[in-house]
């Protein structure tokens, strides 16, 4: 397993910017914001659900995890993607412990450790009914 979801309500874009809003509360910035469902149409031609992927990053983890080992950009940011599914929006999130599964470095580890918390708040935020519903 290398990571976590939650069902949220729709629509997708609302959907979207409530992620984007309980990622700003741990900290997290979006990076990159990738639209896989319109790169798929201009790419080839395919129609598929709504769907992106957001680059999340921490700064001052990113930059511990940077300090511990310098390779460790391979790894980053945390992806959080946003899906369209038959029963609503899934939300996933990368567990920042397959970090430490490559790495097995102890600094990268407490990085990881806090960065999961974090993003499993995120994920708690998501699913209580004020963030969740409509």
């Amino acid at each position: 397993m290398y990571g976590h979801h939650v069902e949220i309500a729709g629509p997708f874009n609302e959907a979207v910017d409530k992620v984007l809003a309980a990622l700003k509360v741990e900290g997290f910035g979006v990076l990159s914001d990738i639209d896989i469902q319109k790169a798929m149409k201009e790419k080839l031609g395919v129609d598929m659900p709504a769907y992106r992927i957001l680059g999340a990053c921490n700064p001052p983890l990113a930059h511990k995890a940077l300090q511990a080992d310098p390779q460790i950009g391979l790894l980053l940011p945390c992806n959080v993607t946003v899906q369209e599914t038959a029963g609503g929006i899934s939300v996933g999130f990368l567990d920042p412990q397959v970090m430490v599964q490559l790495t097995g470095d102890p600094q990268v580890k407490q990085v990881a450790d806090d960065a999961a918390a974090r993003l499993d708040r995120v994920r708690q935020a998501l699913s209580t009914p004020l963030l969740a519903g409509r």
